[in-house]
């Protein structure tokens, strides 16, 4: 998925300064206004452990970064993509589907090894050496290495252009009338109070929650938040509006106890999830997303489409100076 931010004039300028001052252990990076600006740089030391304890120090629980490092092995430099897990919604989306934008636009032959952390600890001394560690061994590996490896996996599969049905990746999202099946049929059957909950299947798809109940009619918009997962990300388009008056609400939900893969997956699929929706039901009338379902209240709905009135005010002439 391509997020549609592209690197600031000064990450290009700050990158290259970075990448040819060895003096430099790491460049992090930020996104601000859509767009991809550096935050400050980390000076080397000659003890690497030091300056990855100083690193992670500078992280805070909240505030997702991109961290370009420097290993003192080899002149490849290390891409690190720090998402917390109490990071905004809206943090979460937009680093997951710019992972690959960064190293686009940096030059993808200076990069090796990446590295996705959720804590401050995965990018101290400990976690690099789990990192290393698992680099060389040969045994299997743990049900969160197992998500990272079908991460960079379907990443692998983005940047080569595989045209993959599932998740969002290839052309337009991937997703199309044919094979949506039954989803397709819920939302075009979507009236004013219907709720059609989406998931995101094994085998990549988009499929609706509950075959047996494609479409919860009469559901009122403080009801919404009950039919949605507490521990997986959902999509759902909910009916709002009365009689003859339907305004579908894309509703995005991606609960803060998510495994990392269920995260990442339909983070980068949310827009085929939309597309999905669109090409059944027609426009979106609003788009809403949250870190848990609670937040998906009737206010939080009605809000969406209240009225905003804007105060005028009239000229006032300034004041005229006193004297003194």
């Amino acid at each position: 998925m391509q997020s549609g931010i592209t690197a600031a004039r000064e990450l290009h300028d700050a990158f290259t300064t970075f990448q040819t001052d060895p003096s430099k252990r790491a460049l992090l990076i930020s996104i601000q206004c859509e767009t991809l600006v550096p935050t400050r740089t980390l000076d080397s030391t000659p003890s690497f452990d030091s300056d990855l304890s100083t690193l992670s120090s500078l992280l805070t629980p909240t505030e997702a970064l991109y961290i370009l490092l420097r290993p003192p092995t080899t002149n490849s430099l290390v891409t690190i993509t720090y998402v917390p897990d109490a990071a905004p919604v809206r943090q979460k989306t937009l680093f997951a589907s710019t992972r690959l934008t960064l190293t686009r636009e940096l030059g993808g032959e200076h990069f090796g090894d990446s590295i996705f952390a959720t804590t401050a600890n995965e990018v101290g001394p400990e976690g690099w050496a789990r990192h290393e560690a698992h680099g060389k061994a040969d045994a299997p590996l743990t049900a969160a290495e197992r998500d990272l490896e079908d991460i960079r996996a379907a990443e692998a599969a983005e940047v080569g252009g595989t045209e993959r049905r599932g998740a969002g990746y290839g052309p337009a999202g991937g997703f199309t009338m044919a094979n949506a099946g039954s989803a397709v049929d819920a939302l075009k059957a979507l009236g004013p109070g219907g709720l059609v909950v989406l998931r995101i299947g094994q085998d990549e798809r988009i499929v609706l929650e509950d075959e047996g109940t494609p479409v919860r009619e009469g559901v009122q918009p403080g009801d919404v938040a009950r039919y949605l997962s507490a521990d997986e990300p959902r999509y759902a388009v909910y009916g709002y509006g009365g009689a003859g008056e339907l305004k579908p609400v894309f509703i995005y939900t991606c609960p803060t106890q998510a495994r990392i893969k269920d995260k990442m997956l339909y983070a980068s699929s949310r827009r085929s999830a939309e597309a999905l929706a669109k090409s059944a039901g027609g426009d979106l009338a609003k788009k809403i997303e949250a870190s848990d379902p609670s937040e998906i209240t009737a206010g939080a709905i009605e809000e969406e489409f209240a009225v905003k009135e804007e105060t005028k005010t009239g000229f006032s002439k300034p004041k005229r100076p006193g004297r003194r």
